[in-house]
């Protein structure tokens, strides 16, 4: 098949969740299909990573979007006009004129277009536009904005609301709406009932799977946070974690050590290294890092309370053979079961008792992380979620003549 695919990024490095997920499924799709890739971009050395995408596309096009979000003249704009932030800053002009073209000039069976926001761009069209939503934005927004100061949230309210009928309406123009979780997926019906999406999950990846479970060793334990810190959820993760979970859980176990790791981390995590706690920052190419600090681990907290998608670290977890305690907001979206294969923990209470509990009831936790590891296996691998997207494909693509 012929696919025009559109992306607010350049799937390349695979550091945030968006790009995981293109750059993986982009790994499966070429091999069946031909694939045109448009995607935005921020800074020119972007422009450099075209060669590892090659290989996966028939032809590729970068647009530049503003390298600075929050520019005066994107507040102004979103301000004066029906848009939201989110659409306003992620506009291109280059965008738009190149898909003309693009349109103008070849044929494609199916648009797939990964988030509302790349949709402006998009010009009248006959072809079915395949529209992913990787979380429902207006609720991370609003989340976003519940987080701030009283005093200033009232600003912030008309573009929550903007950003609600925009979502709205780009999700009743495309020929099928596709989300990574049902949680999601209920969000869409309950607000547009007219609408029926489809699941297709995020994964982890191929190279996080490990081949065998790995030993664990119980007289050095190490419990791991890994995150995108440039994401207020995971900010949130790190200071609940640092703050209320961490000195009690060193009352009652003074050997344990503690390792928060991801983009950014160090930036926006303000405090001294000591021997049990450590912050690290992770950086695109590191790999093979991110395999030893998964595979040295002992065990995958993620006391998060912001909603949003499904949790590409705590699939990597998984996938690595480490057992996993979430909030119920953590996993949520993920076919999984408390006690299971993963456990359930909402408040520092819960995680201090779980965390001791799976620590020192070793058939529990072995239990845990093998029922983890087979669900990945089986559900949360990109080959087969890449053959779950070909078969939408075809659903809607235009019939052969």
């Amino acid at each position: 098949m012929k696919i025009l695919m559109l992306t607010p990024y350049v799937p390349y490095p695979p550091s945030s969740g968006g790009q995981i997920r293109t750059y993986n499924l982009l790994k499966h799709l070429y091999k069946n299909n031909e694939i045109t890739l448009l995607c935005l971009y921020k800074n020119s050395s972007e422009k450099k990573y075209l060669q590892k995408l090659k290989k996966y596309c028939h032809a590729i096009y970068f647009c530049r979007r503003a390298r600075y979000p929050w520019q005066l003249k994107n507040i102004l704009r979103s301000v004066f006009s029906r848009k939201p932030f989110l659409i306003v800053r992620n506009y291109s002009v280059e965008a738009e004129i190149t898909l003309k073209e693009i349109l103008r000039k070849k044929k494609f069976d199916v648009i797939h277009a990964e988030t509302f926001y790349i949709m402006p761009h998009l010009p009248k069209t006959d072809i079915p536009i395949f529209l992913v939503e990787q979380t429902i934005e207006y609720k991370v927004y609003q989340h976003f904005i519940n987080s701030l100061p009283l005093i200033i949230r009232p600003f912030f309210y008309p573009d929550i609301l903007k950003l609600k009928f925009w979502e709205r309406s780009y999700w009743k123009d495309a020929t099928l709406v596709g989300t990574v979780s049902e949680t999601d997926k209920k969000s869409v019906t309950e607000l547009e009932p007219n609408i029926d999406p489809v699941v297709i999950p995020n994964g982890a990846g191929d190279e996080m799977l490990a081949k065998r479970l790995p030993k664990k060793d119980f007289f050095n334990v190490t419990v791991l946070f890994v995150g995108n810190f440039f994401w207020l959820q995971n900010v949130e993760a790190a200071n609940f974690l640092i703050q209320k979970i961490y000195p009690r859980l060193k009352e009652r176990l003074p050997s344990i050590k503690i390792l928060i790791a991801g983009q950014s981390a160090t930036k926006k995590i303000k405090i001294n290294n000591s021997d049990s706690l450590k912050i690290i920052d992770i950086m695109p190419f590191q790999d093979n890092v991110i395999k030893k600090i998964y595979r040295d681990s002992t065990l995958f907290i993620a006391p998060i309370f912001g909603p949003g998608g499904t949790r590409l670290k705590i699939l990597a977890a998984m996938a690595s053979g480490l057992p996993v305690i979430s909030t119920k907001i953590g996993i949520e979206g993920l076919a999984v079961r408390d006690g299971y294969n993963t456990i359930i923990a909402n408040n520092p209470e819960e995680f201090i008792e779980k965390i001791t509990l799976v620590l020192k009831n070793k058939k529990l936790f072995e239990e845990i992380r093998r029922n983890a590891y087979l669900l990945v296996q089986d559900i949360y691998n990109w080959q087969t979620i890449s053959i779950q997207l070909e078969s939408v494909y075809k659903k809607i693509a235009l019939p052969k003549i």
